[in-house]
């Protein structure tokens, strides 16, 4: 039987990732929340409710979980809404609560990212057109500018936004998010506002932190086409310079071209310090001529393909090793800012996430600067339109009592985590029906 141990590079990041409305609970104020008591909106007619009451201090027994297993870092995210819940007031008893976070991470010795918008906004935002009206784009510069004077004692690693691609797709073109609207003009705008908010907020946090490094969280999914029809190759390619392409070119050549949306966005050139990637799966497409408001799309995985729990995602270690090629043409660090599978039963996530990693070491190798690896996520959290359906922690939950369940996913991730390294031993250990394919005769 072959043996081998797979080393990442000195001083690498291992961590976890959540969101401030997935785990805090009782996000009152933003749109997720209000989102959430329509009917029919969140899967199973579930509601974030209490999440994982890290609001009301269970961060700290998470991030001594996390710290016990030898994670170094951890991503969370800050909640507009919280920290300036009216246009004209900062609550700095919020404020003051993320420094204890931070603090705590810092007490623990783990590096803290700070994501700014995850998502959510705050209701009196929403009120004057949230990401619609270009007047957002210096009330996110200005909010951004507050956190850091308050923050950055304890943080350098800031992502402005995460997934600006998805949270376009998905409140105004698919409709899953709010405000729920189906409209490709409205969709670009919006996308085109979001270059702008970033490039302000950059622009804000470097003024207040100099040696800040800032990036963006994209969400980079692999368009393969499904055939050899024309009008195929010709929809994936379009989907693919609308979904992954356009937000971040523009931050290297300070040109937007969302094809049906041209715009000249200068202040958004080199406004990338490092590039954060997240990435789950990847599609197989289709022309469809019905499919208007997704870009005449239909997506779909191979028949081959081994599926998540729910059918969310396909174990595609190779569309992760072309998600870090294409990363990698920005000339820039790269962190992994998300990966990870849902799984309940906790035997699929163990071999998606040694699949991946063997994958990102091949990167690495390749002479990929890649910094840091955050697996989503710690503990199971509300999975926005899709509720609890989806169990992507290392740790389960139950939101009820609040019980976290070690799953051995736990005890895998620790060991990479401990040796910066994935072993024989340890494959062999948590998850023998992957060793072949990592250690193959």
């Amino acid at each position: 039987m072959p043996r081998a141990t797979f080393t990442f590079p000195a001083g690498f990041l291992w961590g976890t990732a959540t969101s401030a409305h997935q785990v805090e609970g009782n996000n009152l104020n933003n749109d997720w929340w209000a989102w959430e008591q329509q009917e029919g909106r969140i899967l199973n007619g579930d509601r974030s409710g209490r999440a994982c009451d890290w609001w009301g201090g269970r961060w700290r027994e998470d991030f001594d979980r996390a710290h016990e297993t030898y994670q170094n870092a951890h991503r969370l995210s800050v909640e507009w809404s919280r920290i300036q819940p009216e246009p004209d007031r900062w609550d700095e008893s919020a404020l003051d609560r993320y420094r204890q976070m931070l603090l705590g991470l810092k007490e623990r010795n783990m590096v803290a990212m700070v994501t700014l918008h995850h998502f959510t906004n705050p209701l009196w935002l929403v009120e004057m057109g949230g990401w619609e009206n270009e007047a957002t784009i210096d009330l996110f510069a200005a909010f951004s500018r507050r956190v850091v004077e308050a923050l950055g004692s304890h943080c350098s690693l800031w992502i402005t936004l995460n997934e600006p691609n998805v949270y376009m797709n998905g409140g105004y073109l698919g409709g899953g998010f709010p405000p729920g609207k189906n409209d490709l003009k409205t969709a670009l705008k919006v996308l085109s506002n979001l270059v702008k908010g970033h490039a302000a907020a950059y622009q804000a946090i470097h003024e207040v932190q100099s040696e800040a490094q800032v990036g963006v969280a994209h969400n980079w999914r692999g368009f393969l086409p499904a055939n050899g029809n024309p009008l195929t190759r010709y929809s994936t390619n379009l989907f693919n310079k609308v979904f992954n392409e356009a937000f971040p070119q523009a931050l290297v050549t300070g040109k937007f071209d969302a094809v049906f949306l041209k715009e000249d966005i200068s202040q958004a050139r080199n406004t990338q310090d490092f590039i954060g990637l997240n990435y789950y799966t990847r599609d197989l497409i289709r022309f469809d001529l019905g499919k208007r408001a997704e870009m005449f799309t239909q997506r779909s995985y191979p028949k081959s393909a081994e599926l998540s729990e729910t059918g969310f995602l396909n174990n595609d270690p190779e569309g992760f090793k072309a998600c870090i090629k294409w990363g990698a043409q920005f000339g820039k660090p790269i962190y992994i800012t998300e990966n990870g599978a849902e799984d309940s039963k906790d035997v699929f996530r163990r071999k998606y996430l040694l699949q991946h990693l063997h994958a990102l070491w091949h990167m690495v190798n390749h002479n990929i600067p890649v910094k840091g690896y955050f697996h989503w996520s710690l503990v199971d959290n509300f999975e926005w339109e899709r509720g609890w359906s989806q169990r992507f922690g290392l740790w389960g939950l139950d939101p009820a009592t609040q019980l976290r369940t070690r799953r051995k996913s736990v005890d895998l991730y620790a060991e990479i985590c401990r040796s910066n390294s994935i072993t024989s031993e340890s494959v062999e250990k948590y998850c023998p029906e992957v060793y072949d394919r990592i250690y193959p005769v």
